[in-house]
Formats: C-alpha cells, sequence, structure tokens
C-alpha cells in the first residue's frame, strides 16, 4: 500500500503487520495489528505523528518517499514504548533537522529507551501548540494511556484528533476506515480489556477533558481510523463510566472431574435465577476473551482443584490476570475440590488485593461433590443472584 490521504495535507503512513501472533510476548493477536504513523503537511512546517515498531521502519521510510517528503521539523513522539518510538532513531538519523516534540516524562524515558540524544527534543506543556502555517497542533497530556507520558495530539483546523494508543485495536486491515463495525468493536473491547482497562479512572478523566472538542476523525496508533468518532466515544464512555452488568464470569479448571461437576452446577444454578454466565475452561481460553468478559461483569466465580494444597497453577494465573486487570468486579467467590487437604481458597484471596471486592462464601468439595454441596453451590448462586438484584445490574 502506497501513503493515503485522510484530509489535504494528512497522510496516513503506517505499517500493517499481517502476521503478528503476540505483543509484549504476553497479548495473543488473533488479527494482527498496524502501527500507524502520520504525517501532516502545513504551510510552513512538516510533521509526522509516532514511528512504527523498528522491524517495519523500511515500510514507514518508503511512504515517506512515496510522498517525496525530503524534510520534516518536527515528530511528535506521543508516547515511548518501542512499537511506536522504536524506529524513532532511525527517522531523525535521516532527517537529521527534525525535533521530536513530546511530554518531559516521555523525553526522559525516550533517552533512556533509545539513547536520543537531549538537544533532539522540543518538549510542550498540557494544551501546549505548535503551528505548521496553516494547521495547529495541540498537546493533550493523558497520563497512563497507558503508561506515564503518553500524550494525545488535537489538529485544530482539521477537527483530527491523534490519540495514540487511546481508542486503539489490534486489527489488520487493508481498509484506511471502519468497514465492518461490529468486528471493529470486538477488537477494540479486547485492546481496552487487556491493556487500557488497568486504567480505567484515569481515562474516566481523560475522556472529560476531550468531551468538549469538536473531533471529525480519530486516528490511533492501532487499527483503523474512526471516520464516525461516535461509536468509539460511545463504547469507551460505556466500559469506563457504567455500572457492571449482571455477568458472572466464571473461569475454572479441572483436573479429574469433580470441579468441572461443580461449574456444570452452579452456571445452570445461576442461569435459572436470571443472571447471564460467561465460562472459560482454562485449559483452552483465549485469555483475551477472559478479559473481554470481565469489563462490565459484576461477579467473577473462580473454579479450581487442588494442586500441592493451592490452587491449580492455571487458575493462579487468571487470579492474578484480574488482579492486574482491574475490572469492575463487586464479588468473587471461589468453588472447587481437593483430595486431602487444601488452601487454595486462602491463596487464591491473597491473589487479588486490587480487587475491591466482597468475597462471598466459598464452596470446596472433599473429593467428587455430593448433594450437601450442590446444595451449597444452589445457595452460592440464590446469594449472587440476590446481590445483583439489590445493585440493579441490568
Amino acid at each position: 500500500m502506497k501513503a493515503r490521504e485522510i484530509k489535504p495535507g494528512i497522510y496516513w503512513v503506517g505499517a500493517v503487520d499481517w502476521d503478528r501472533r503476540l505483543f509484549d510476548a504476553l497479548i495473543p493477536l488473533p488479527d494482527g495489528t498496524s502501527y500507524n504513523s502520520y504525517l501532516l503537511k502545513g504551510g510552513d512546517k512538516v510533521a509526522l505523528i509516532d514511528a512504527v515498531d523498528p522491524p517495519m521502519e523500511g515500510v514507514l521510510l518508503n511512504r515517506l518517499s512515496q510522498l517525496g517528503v525530503e524534510s520534516i521539523d518536527y515528530v511528535i513522539a506521543s508516547h515511548a514504548e518501542q512499537d511506536h518510538s522504536g524506529s524513532l532513531p532511525r527517522i531523525l538519523e535521516i532527517y537529521p533537522n527534525a525535533k521530536l516534540v513530546t511530554t518531559p516524562k516521555c523525553k526522559g524515558m525516550l533517552i533512556d529507551l533509545l539513547m536520543i540524544p537531549e538537544e533532539k527534543f522540543i518538549t510542550v506543556n498540557d494544551k501546549e501548540t505548535i503551528s505548521l502555517g496553516d494547521k495547529t497542533l495541540e498537546f493533550i497530556h493523558a497520563p497512563w494511556v497507558h503508561w506515564p507520558e503518553t500524550m494525545l495530539t488535537y489538529l485544530q483546523e482539521d477537527k483530527v484528533l491523534f490519540p495514540c494508543d487511546l481508542f486503539g485495536s489490534h486489527l489488520a486491515a487493508t481498509d484506511l476506515y471502519i468497514t465492518d463495525e461490529g468486528k471493529v468493536y470486538e477488537a477494540a473491547r479486547r485492546y481496552y480489556a487487556e491493556i487500557m482497562m488497568p486504567f480505567r479512572i484515569n481515562i474516566q478523566k481523560h475522556l472529560e477533558k476531550i468531551k468538549d472538542y469538536e473531533i471529525d476523525i480519530i486516528a490511533p496508533s492501532h487499527g483503523p481510523i474512526y471516520n464516525k468518532p461516535a461509536l468509539i466515544l460511545k463504547a469507551y464512555r460505556s466500559w469506563v463510566f457504567d455500572p457492571p452488568r449482571n455477568i458472572v464470569v466464571l473461569p475454572y479448571i479441572s483436573m479429574h472431574g469433580s470441579t468441572q461437576k461443580m461449574v456444570e452446577h452452579l452456571v445452570e444454578a445461576l442461569a435459572e435465577r436470571g443472571v447471564t454466565v460467561k465460562q472459560f475452561n482454562l485449559s483452552v481460553t483465549d485469555i483475551g476473551k477472559l478479559a473481554m468478559a470481565l469489563v462490565d461483569a459484576a461477579t467473577m466465580v473462580i473454579g479450581t482443584p487442588t494442586v500441592l494444597v493451592g490452587p491449580h497453577p492455571n487458575v493462579a494465573y487468571a487470579a492474578f490476570l484480574a488482579n492486574a486487570l482491574k475490572p469492575k468486579l463487586q464479588f468473587v467467590s471461589i468453588i472447587g475440590s481437593y483430595g486431602w487437604g487444601s488452601r487454595a481458597v486462602e491463596q487464591l484471596g491473597g491473589m487479588i488485593p486490587n480487587l475491591k471486592v466482597e468475597v462471598l462464601g466459598p464452596v470446596m468439595s472433599k473429593g467428587f461433590p455430593r448433594e450437601a454441596d450442590f446444595k451449597a453451590l444452589d445457595s452460592l448462586a440464590e446469594t449472587i443472584a440476590q446481590k445483583h438484584k439489590e445493585h440493579n445490574f441490568a
């Protein structure tokens, strides 16, 4: 693909990574991703917003060459993470007169991460502007989206917001703009769940900060561009502001069938009481799907067998993940089984200190569950259903 014009003087010059399947050696990428970089040609000056992941730097340089870009005055560094910044040293080498524009915090991080000389930087304050002649860039500090140094860039005359990772999606596509809203919504929700959700409170503040801006286009650093910004703005406001819903997320694993039987019974008992359940067998689960389910769930019930008196390692990882993501959960419980002794409940409870939840009574079966265990599961289901009703979780 060649460089593509978004509006007069505004070009997408990024790279599509069709084959990448793992990000940060951690996050699954079922649909690949893109590293979006944008060139702005003003009447007097030229600016590049963000770079690309280092393996893709040749793609970016080729697009700039296609546009006949002989000089760049400003390179806007929205975020120090290397998928956006990693090719900056090469850009600055080819365009030696360019100044790197960023926040004071990002400047220090880029010096540490990429050893860029200090004299290459211009630091900008919140709401400070730079003119390109007939285009004005306004810089909006947005710390903890999702690193401490991030900023957004607003192109005033064209009403384009370049929010870096905010509103992004890991989605490889030939379409510059969204053509399949359902697919992009799903990808954006996954991206939010895996990357942005731990910083939900900070994002609430940033959404309030930009709510009065006139925005015709949102051009994030990953995924398609939003030429109908209401789709993603409405989604984010729901994800970060709305109360949780009448949903139980149930991650579990079963070694010999006992925990599986308990899970099946609890799911049926909850469904009978009008509670939606999202069940995840951790031996085969896409962790991204689990993260997505946690976005608006009110309750998580963890199902685990006992391994050496503790929880199964896969279950421990799921608990660790939920603790790191800090979803809106209000209630947590634990069910499972053991053969001769268990401290799984205590150990799992110690793994979720970030979750400000009410812990509901666990149900642990010695061996295969019996009638008393099933009655205890019914009681747990009733408690969950009543708790959800009391809080008006719809």
